[in-house]
């Protein structure tokens, strides 16, 4: 397979496009760019420095303040993923936790903070052999990826997976919290002005509401190996 391509994995808040995302970069060798975790550490960067909270927003401080935000992804080997890095730091585990999924998406809405990231984005695919997710990558980031996948799942299902996975972290949230952020999250996403998301006329929908992560993977891996 001497063949890259690009990936671009898009869909609404936990419906596993980043679980996806990973299985696939790790079975065919390719780079995972997980496009969320950018987002979540701007949010989380706009947090520390006392920019969001659930009082205020002061967009432009955090507009003034991108460019004294590097984000990178370190591969880790010990965990089989990279893991993000804000700054020098390790904050995967920071930005995943239900605080920060309650701003990422008022950080996202911010025409500048989607310029600096996208451009970031745009810049890790030039070489292919790239799995990006997101909520603009078919659309925005590469327009001209060779597959591209639009997943999407029933919110009660997404709000149960996440409320699980959070629970299992020793998070204390209630399932209503969660579903509640689910569709904000939802409604935010795909009502913004700037690159709301959308499924690209090219992508391929796939509802994963009732497939097992099996059935889900062996689909999309038929479908990559017909773009190959």
């Amino acid at each position: 397979m001497s063949k890259k391509i690009t990936i671009a994995i898009d869909g609404f808040s936990s419906t596993g496009k980043s679980t996806i995302a990973k299985q696939l970069a790790k079975q065919l060798g390719y780079v995972y760019v997980d496009t969320g975790a950018m987002y979540r550490a701007v949010a989380y960067y706009a947090m520390q420095n006392g920019i969001i909270s659930s009082e205020h927003f002061d967009i432009q401080k955090l507009i003034d303040n991108l460019d004294t935000i590097t984000i990178s992804f370190k591969y880790n080997p010990e965990l089989g993923f990279s893991e993000t890095y804000l700054n020098g730091e390790n904050v995967e585990k920071q930005i995943r936790t239900i605080e920060v999924s309650g701003y990422v998406s008022k950080v996202a809405e911010i025409s500048e903070v989607r310029a600096k990231l996208v451009e970031q984005q745009q810049q890790m695919g030039t070489e292919k052999g790239i799995v990006m997710d997101g909520r603009d990558i078919g659309t925005v980031v590469f327009p001209d990826a060779e597959l591209k996948l639009f997943i999407t799942s029933d919110p009660n299902v997404r709000a149960q997976r996440r409320f699980e996975e959070l629970v299992a972290k020793g998070d204390q949230v209630t399932f209503d919290e969660v579903l509640k952020n689910v569709t904000q999250r939802d409604y935010i996403d795909t009502h913004r002005a700037d690159s709301p998301l959308k499924k690209a006329d090219d992508a391929i929908e796939i509802d994963n509401s009732y497939l097992t992560k099996e059935e889900q993977f062996n689909h999309i891996l038929e479908l990559v190996q017909e773009a190959l």
